[in-house]
Parts: structure tokens; sequence; C-alpha cells
């Protein structure tokens, strides 16, 4: 079955029951003018903007979409992106799109206006759907995307170079289009996160999409009371395809536009979310307030708050004890995936091994998974290689570059670039990512490992390892460490802190600095390397020339 049905489903069994929740500061006592459907409930308890859509409106606004893109004579097998702020419009949308046989473009909406115009000459896309705040960029690039046909705006204040989407939409059939689609059909291009230049476009069939939704049901056991608190970007695979837990149970998701830990809790209680997927950052910044005493859980309902759990980058076992030291009865688990195997959920710890926190865990529902060497030879236990992994949800491929994909698909298999390694008792630990490894003298070093120990500091509040050239080495580690707000760290009390690691381990430059971090949480370390790397060159070629 393809994914839209689980949305058919929930309409007809659930019709008038709540769907989606969007929760939006910004929107604090204004109506919104947009579909008639729902309304903007300006009595609640945040006194923060608030709207809900049902599973019946739900699936008619998605109907609704997909008839007015069929009007324009887009069919199965066309592209529509979104470049769209996570917002109560966004799943719709998306759903419309699926419903014609068209595939869904999602778009980072940190993109540049060139890389936006890259990604659609890249995915071939025929319609774009853009909200208020990219107008500005969408605009810069009008002229030069000849092959989107249609632009349509979300939004009040429609520019001129683009159509109204909530006007034109209200007067489009809300009855399904009737458009046969099967498992193996095309349905989404998603991008890499671009590491390492200009992203890579990551195409996926519906039975993708099917498979990350049942694996995240398998895993969380999401049912029809749970309530699925949504923070990260949903054109990132792994928020949509944590929500996608929540449409295989028919049961609630809220959207927070917003990271502030006080709002996160607020939200968490009076929403009664049982579900919360945090990114290491958030999930630092609570512990802090809450430490200050800025949050009081003593004023917060969150006894039915039941799993708290973090994917799209290592997570320090030192910030989940520091968790569940607060949070007793929280149950914890974390996911491994990529945009290349549909998000999260082809590694999985499971929430009966918080014994093992720091591991990423074992193969997920319908994966399986190896480490290899250079030769793609299974290493023996405690070796260090590269991670691949085989399942119903790896990508069909890199649209249209066939080298990329024969790189890293081979016999099903996706090699994923991380490495990693497994301990006596099965769990696998990401060691770092292929290209982040530091050859220092011969020796490798595995940045995640440094940061993992040196996070342990109390001062400590994020810290990102790279390598920079060096002279005589080759590569040395660079710490880039970012104290807690208040708090003072000096050179000294690093390199006292390293005493514990092994010398070679330790770092030989610190930086005292933010570290950055894009909208899913990954340390953005090429823009760490652009920014210290020029002087470490210069650095090293002085001490080559003396």
């Amino acid at each position: 079955m393809p994914i839209t049905d689980f949305l058919v489903i929930n309409a007809n069994n659930h019709k008038n029951e709540v769907a989606l929740v969007e929760i939006n500061p910004e929107m604090q006592g204004k109506s919104r003018q947009t579909w008639r459907e729902y309304s903007l409930i300006e009595t609640n308890p945040f006194n923060v903007g608030r709207s809900e859509l049902t599973w019946g409106e739900f699936d008619k606004r998605a109907n609704r979409f997909a008839n007015l893109l069929l009007s324009r004579g887009i069919k199965k097998g066309d592209r529509v992106a979104i470049l769209l702020m996570n917002g109560i419009e966004w799943l719709p949308i998306y759903f419309g799109i699926l419903k014609t046989g068209a595939l869904a473009v999602p778009l980072n909406y940190r993109y540049t206006a060139e890389e936006i115009k890259y990604c659609l000459k890249l995915s071939d896309s025929d319609v774009l759907v853009f909200g208020p705040e990219f107008t500005g960029r969408v605009e810069e690039i009008a002229h030069r995307i000849p092959d989107v046909k249609y632009t349509f705006y979300v939004g009040e204040d429609c520019p001129t170079f683009a159509e109204s989407y909530d006007r034109l939409v209200t007067y489009c059939s809300s009855h399904a289009p009737g458009i046969e689609i099967s498992d193996d059909d095309e349905a989404a291009v998603y991008f890499s996160s671009g590491t390492t230049g200009f992203p890579k476009a990551i195409l996926h069939a519906h039975k993708s999409l099917v498979h990350a939704a049942l694996t995240e049901q398998k895993h969380h056991s999401q049912g029809r009371d749970d309530v699925f608190l949504c923070i990260p970007p949903l054109y990132h695979t792994g928020a949509k395809m944590h929500w996608f837990g929540s449409l295989v149970a028919g049961s609630k998701a809220v959207l927070l536009k917003g990271t502030k830990p006080e709002l996160i809790i607020k939200t968490a209680s009076e929403e009664g979310c049982t579900i919360v997927w945090l990114l290491v950052p958030w999930a630092q910044d609570i512990l802090d307030a809450i430490d200050s005493g800025e949050i009081d859980l003593s004023e917060y309902k969150l006894s039915q708050w039941r799993l708290m759990h973090i994917g799209a980058q290592p997570v320090p076992p030192s910030l989940i004890k520091r968790w569940l030291n607060i949070f007793p009865h929280h149950q914890y688990d974390t996911n491994y995936g990529l945009s290349e195997s549909i998000g999260p959920g082809c590694v999985h710890l499971g929430v009966e091994n918080v014994h093992k926190v720091g591991a990423i865990g074992k193969a997920g529902y319908g994966w399986e998974v190896k480490i290899v060497d250079e030769n793609k030879n299974e290493v023996a236990k405690g070796e260090v290689g590269e991670l691949a992994v085989k399942g119903p949800g790896v990508m069909l491929c890199y649209y249209k570059d066939e080298k990329a994909t024969d790189e890293v698909l081979r016999d099903g298999w996706l090699y994923t670039g991380d490495m990693a390694q497994e301990d006596e008792d099965g769990f696998i630990f990401l060691v770092d990512r292929k290209k982040d490894v530091i050859i220092s003298g011969g020796e490798n070093l595995y940045p995640v490992q440094i940061e993992d120990f040196l996070r342990k500091h109390d001062k400590i509040k994020d810290v990102a390892v790279i390598g920079l050239p060096d002279a005589r080495l080759g590569e040395i580690a660079a710490a880039i460490i970012e104290a807690k707000e208040g708090e003072e760290l000096t050179e000294d009390d690093i390199n006292d802190f390293c005493y514990d690691l092994p010398r070679y381990k330790r770092p030989r430059k610190l930086i005292f600095a933010k570290v950055p971090r894009n909208p899913t949480g990954k340390i953005e370390k090429p823009k760490l390397r652009q920014m210290y790397c020029g002087e470490s060159l210069v650095a090293s070629q002085n001490e080559i020339n003396k």
C-alpha cells in the first residue's frame, strides 16, 4: 500500500479527531486568514497562536491540493517542491502531492536562493510551493527557473510573481483524485545535508516511506492515546518519519514552532505529550534551564510523558545519564539513520537497552547491518569499519548521479560512510564519519570519541573536534569548545581535564567559540574547517619554511 492509504484510513475511522496541532508563539493575538475548515483558537493556556486540524479535514485538504495540481496538468511522476517552515499546512500539502502520483521534493529552509535554484533544477521540479519567509529568495531566482511551471504561495499578501495557494485550493474538490499508486512508484526526492558540497538528490519509492512508518511504530509502540511533540523541520526525513508513527496509530501530533526550553516543557504539559523527539542542543538547554531554576518542573503536568528520544547525531552518554536523573520515569531511545535509508530506524537502541547508552543499537525492524573494511569484508567484533545497512527503506538512487550511486549502493547494501564498531553483545557504536577521521602522526583519531570525553566537563555546553593541517604530523585534533552560559574556561582547565585521555588523543589546539549546528542538530564541521583551516595552513607553511 502507498503511504497515502494511512491518511485515508484515519480520515474514515477517526474523522472528527484531532490529527495535528500547531503551536506558534509568533501568532500570539493574531487571527489566521487561511482555510475556512479551521481557525485559530485564541483562548488557550499558552497565550500563543494555536490551531488544529482533524483527520477528516487533513484528508480533504490533501485532496484539494491534489486536485489543484491535476487541474494544472501535473501528473504521475512529476515533481513538486515544498519550501515551507513547519506549520499545519506542511503535511496536507505533502500528502496532496503524493495523492496525484507526483513526487514530493522537500527543500531545506536554510537554502540560499542559488541552492534553491540548484535543487529545483536537479530534481526536475515542475511546481514550487513556498511560504512568506522565502519570498525574497524565490523572487531572486523566479526569472531563472523556467522549468518550474507553477509557483504557489502559502500565506497572506501573495507576491505578484506567484499564485495564492490559499485562494485557489478553496475552490477545488475535496474528493479523492482516484490516481492509482503502488508501493513501487516513486514518492519523494530528499536532499543530502550537503556536507561535501551541493546536496545530492535522494530518490525514494512509496515502499520506503511505508517501511519507515511501520519501523517507527514498531520501535516506539505509538497508540491512539499517544501525543507526539514534533519540533525539528519537516523537510528532513527524521522529523517526518518519526511523525509517521503517529500516522500509523491515528494519534495526535503537535507541531511546535520554537525551541526555547520553557516553551517545550509547557507544550508537553498543556498538550499532554507522551513522546518527545529532541536534538542534543535542545535537551542540553532544557537540563540547563532546570538546573538554573529557570524551569520549575513542579509547575507542569508531565507524568504522561513516557518517551524521550534523540536522533540525527551522536548522543553524549553523559547527557542521557543527566536526563534520566531528572526524569527517571522516562523511557529513552536513540535512532540512527540517513536520508538515504529514509531517516531514522535502520539501527535502533531500543527502550529496553538504556544500560547501553552511547551505542546506536542493533539492526532496526526489517533491517540488516554489517561493519566492513576497505575491501567490503566484514570485520571482527571490536574492530572499526564502515557501517553498511540493507532493508526496504534504502533509496532507489541518487537521482541523475550514477557515479555517486555506485559508490554507496552495492547488492542492496547502502555503505553509510560512518565508521563504527560492534561490542561483545552485538551493539553498534558510532566512531565517526569516514571523512572526519583525523590521521595524526600515523594514528587514527576519531573526533566523536574525543567530543564525548570533553562533554563530561561540567562547564562545557557543546564541543566539536576537527582536523587541522600540521607540517609535522599531517593533521592535529582541534577542539572548538562552547562553554555553558556564565561559565569561564581556560586552556589550562581543558588540558588538565584531558590528562585522562591517551596523549595522542588530546586536542593540540583549543578554540573557545560557539559550535554551529544545522536545523537537524548536526555539527557543521565544513563550516568550522572553513573558519579555522586557513590560519592553520599558514602556520603549517611557516613551519615548513623554517
